[in-house]
């Protein structure tokens, strides 16, 4: 199969999955990149945090014209992450590949585990009273975002869901906020890092990504929002498995 077209369906993958679940494009992506397209793992992140940038600022306005979008609780928990997202994006240079694949790898069967978890009494839903829970998420998801660089949607949508206490619906669509905002700060720490990234790759996965995430939100619309939530853990608990086995080979 052609790099190109390898790239075209990658992309969509990614873009589905971001457009359906709020998350999961980054932790497809960088695996994407690496093992089938041949990126270094720092390359393969730098160009996810460009992906992502682009996906899910397409996926967010698609959310938001139907209204599943909580602004200012996403606007909380993606300022708490800027900082943090910047600083992450500086020290992810400086760390060992195998390392970073292992870490990927170990967050990424956090959150399936996470969201794997039977749902309690739901609160009602809001940030009041909740502010902490949601700037100390945001601060989290950022230092993640900067240094694995994932846009942090694998990890905002379960946090979303259970500390800060959005609907499955919602949380996917604030978290595509959170993971436009994170990445834009990701990246703007990576342009070092930006030279030598093959652009004749990234531009076609992007395109077919940005595609994915329209279809991704019409699934988002018909499906069940707990199925949503398994789907995307057993995705992550695969993905997570494969990645910690390669670290240590």
């Amino acid at each position: 199969m052609s790099t190109l077209l390898l790239a075209l369906v990658a992309g969509g993958v990614v873009g589905l999955c971001l457009g359906a679940l709020g998350g999961g494009g980054s932790v497809l992506a960088v695996p994407a990149l690496i093992y089938l397209l041949g990126f270094s793992p720092l390359a393969a992140t730098t160009a996810s945090l460009v992906i992502v940038t682009a996906t899910s600022a397409t996926a967010l306005f698609a959310h938001a014209r139907d209204g599943q979008v909580r602004w200012r609780t996403g606007a909380i928990v993606a300022a708490a992450g800027l900082l943090p997202a910047a600083l992450g994006g500086v020290l992810a240079g400086q760390l060992p590949p195998a390392l970073l694949t292992a870490a990927f790898a170990v967050v990424a069967a956090g959150a399936a585990l996470m969201l794997l978890r039977p749902a309690s009494a739901r609160e009602p839903e809001g940030i009041r009273g909740r502010w902490p829970v949601a700037a100390g998420t945001g601060a989290g998801l950022g230092a993640l975002t900067g240094v694995l660089g994932v846009g942090g949607g694998f990890l905002a949508v379960p946090a979303l869901v259970k500390p800060v206490g959005l609907r499955m619906r919602a949380a996917i669509g604030t978290s595509l906020l959170v993971i436009t905002v994170n990445s834009l700060a990701a990246l703007t720490t990576r342009a070092g890092t930006a030279d030598g990234l093959d652009w004749a790759v990234i531009a076609p996965f992007t395109g077919a990504a940005v595609l994915g995430a329209w279809d991704g939100k019409r699934l988002a619309a018909k499906a069940q929002g707990r199925t949503l939530q398994r789907i995307f853990a057993y995705v992550l608990l695969a993905v997570g498995a494969l990645m910690l086995l390669d670290s240590l080979l």
